[in-house]
């Protein structure tokens, strides 16, 4: 059984996150096929096509992850109705310089997390059309709107409640047959 190489790209830099546990959480839950890396985008320089003559190491080293992987796995919290805006630096940074896209034809999908009831439906659309410019093929169903995220996990980082356990299990092993389908062609 092959190997697939996901990047994780959690859009809160926040050392609590509620976005970060979850995804600790479902790579818990994940199938042994899938195997995570966790990107830093926190130290991302802001883009500017001023930079690309010399770009910065870290957007170097961010791409290259990019282009190494099999898969994407997007957590994201919802700020003013849409994506933080690190992440959304994050986007731009990948898919440049012109032509030379590391997003392009990755297989994804996306979390978001809250602790409100809308549990980040708008940042999670948000991102969606940005993936849908770079050539990101993003998994359709199950959608993944976690809610009420302070109440979700205990002191150590772990989910407390059995049905968002067994929701995020199903989500990754949908996930392992959308990155099978897309990458594996």
């Amino acid at each position: 059984m092959k190997n697939y190489k996901i990047a994780v790209i959690v859009g809160s830099l926040r050392k609590e996150s509620f976005n970060l546990k979850t995804a600790k959480a479902l790579i818990e839950l994940a199938p042994e096929s899938l195997s995570f890396e966790i990107l830093e985008i926190g130290n991302l320089p802001m883009f500017n096509e001023d930079l690309e003559g010399t770009p910065p190491d870290e957007w170097v080293k961010f791409r290259e992850q990019i282009k190494a992987s099999d898969g994407l796995l997007f957590l994201t919290p919802e700020y003013n109705r849409s994506v933080p805006g690190v992440l959304k630096n994050a986007i731009d940074v990948g898919s440049r310089p012109y032509g030379q896209n590391s997003w392009n034809g990755k297989p994804a999908a996306i979390v978001s997390v809250s602790i409100g009831n809308i549990s980040g439906f708008g940042a999670n659309h948000h991102l969606r059309q940005s993936l849908v410019f770079v050539n990101v093929p993003t998994m359709a169903q199950p959608e993944a709107y976690i809610g009420g995220a302070g109440a979700l996990f205990d002191e150590n980082g772990k989910v407390t409640s059995d049905s968002t356990r067994e929701f995020l299990k199903s989500f990754i092993e949908a996930f392992e047959k959308w990155v099978q389908t897309i990458a594996g062609q």
